[in-house]
């Protein structure tokens, strides 16, 4: 199988694209905008011995390849349009590799309404992934972490400490419904401490968290500072019933921008970072 065959073969399982007037087989795809609604684009990779395990399965590999960019967009409150997905993979991996990878992106993209309009294909000594998702907002709806105020509630909406491998579920429906209620929100990619540092330096606030809800099996050092959770953390005004199935985890203080505070000691700002060494 080539790269034209494989085009063909993507062009056939993507079916009609909603939106898109012109998509995969050309050299750009066209999409057009709704009136009232904002654009988000957001890119994330997916890298080999960094992102995932070589022995991962295949369908998996392409289903968090996707979440991942749509977490960012349900942390911006909106609704996914369409994506763009390069892969590039060695000669030992081949048209088995690239059908399941593709299942694992459409099984996604087709549950969340997100069209596949392109990408690219190349060759590489290790499997390498960027998938590029735009969503939409109404205008001026867009959450954003800055926003965050003394006195607001901290919010998490899953468990944390979640292990590696699994299947990424990106939170579309809570970030649409957070729309208009929380004052700030992001998602937990790289691990609490660190991602709600984050938030608060954003914010021009501390934090302080009481408790953190774990997830079966995960110790409070993975779940504080591990990353790959993927789930929303977010503020909402002090006199807020959180959405169903979240946590309240702490609220938003004064104090100087960025810092966080655990059991009445600062939390270092530690989490995944590339480009931290050590």
């Amino acid at each position: 199988m080539n790269e034209l065959d494989i085009v063909k073969k993507l062009q056939r399982l993507a079916g009609p694209v909603k939106g898109i007037s012109l998509g995969i087989g050309d050299d750009c795809a066209i999409y057009r905008p709704r009136p009232n609604e904002e654009l988000l684009f957001t890119a994330d990779q997916s890298i080999e011995g960094i992102h995932f395990f070589p022995a991962l399965a295949p369908a998996i590999i392409g289903h968090n390849a996707l979440a991942r960019s749509l977490s960012d967009i349900a942390a911006m409150g909106g609704e996914p349009r369409f994506c763009l997905v390069s892969l590039a993979v060695p000669s030992g991996r081949g048209a088995k590799f690239i059908d399941g990878f593709y299942r694992g992106v459409l099984a996604l993209a087709r549950r969340t309404g997100t069209s596949l309009a392109g990408g690219d294909l190349a060759h590489s000594d290790k499997i390498y992934c960027d998938v590029m998702v735009c969503g939409s907002a109404p205008r001026g709806k867009a959450l954003r972490r800055s926003g965050a105020r003394p006195g607001d509630l901290l919010c998490v909406s899953g468990r944390l400490g979640k292990p590696w491998g699994r299947r990424i579920q990106p939170r579309l429906e809570l970030g649409r419904a957070l729309r208009g209620r929380t004052t700030s929100c992001m998602d937990l990619s790289d691990g609490l401490a660190l991602d709600l540092h984050r938030l608060a330096l954003a914010s021009g606030v501390a934090a302080r968290v009481d408790r953190v809800p774990l997830a079966r099996g995960a110790t409070l050092e993975r779940a504080v500072h591990g990353g790959e959770d993927y789930e929303l953390l977010f503020t909402l005004p002090s006199r807020s019933a959180p959405p169903r199935g979240t946590t309240v985890i702490g609220n938003i203080i004064e104090g100087r921008a960025g810092v966080v505070m655990f059991r009445g000691k600062p939390l270092p700002a530690r989490g995944y970072d590339h480009f931290t060494e050590g």
